[in-house]
Formats: C-alpha cells, sequence, structure tokens
C-alpha cells in the first residue's frame, strides 16, 4: 500500500514540475519580446515628434 501512495505522490511531482516547466519557458519567451517592443515604441514616439516639429 505504501508502493502505491509512493508511485501516485511521485506522479503529482512529476505534473507539477511539468507544468512549472511550461510556465517558466512562457516566462522566458514572453521576456525575449520586452526589447522589440520598447525600441518599436521609442521609434514611433521618435517618429511622432518628428512629424510634429516638422509639419
Amino acid at each position: 500500500m505504501d508502493t502505491i501512495k509512493t508511485e501516485v505522490e511521485i506522479a503529482k511531482l512529476m505534473a507539477e514540475t511539468s507544468k512549472l516547466n511550461a510556465e517558466a519557458s512562457k516566462m522566458i519567451r514572453e521576456r525575449a519580446w520586452y526589447p522589440m517592443i520598447l525600441i518599436a515604441a521609442a521609434f514611433t514616439s521618435g517618429a511622432a515628434l518628428a512629424k510634429l516639429l516638422t509639419g
């Protein structure tokens, strides 16, 4: 009976580990987009400011 409980606990821990790894992977992928978003925002702001000043 103890062996079955241990196997169930191991399965739960493996599932939780898999879930945490998926979340970490998602966070890493999202973090890669932040510099691109900042550059695009800076470019857009600069273009809008230039248009206002020259327009």
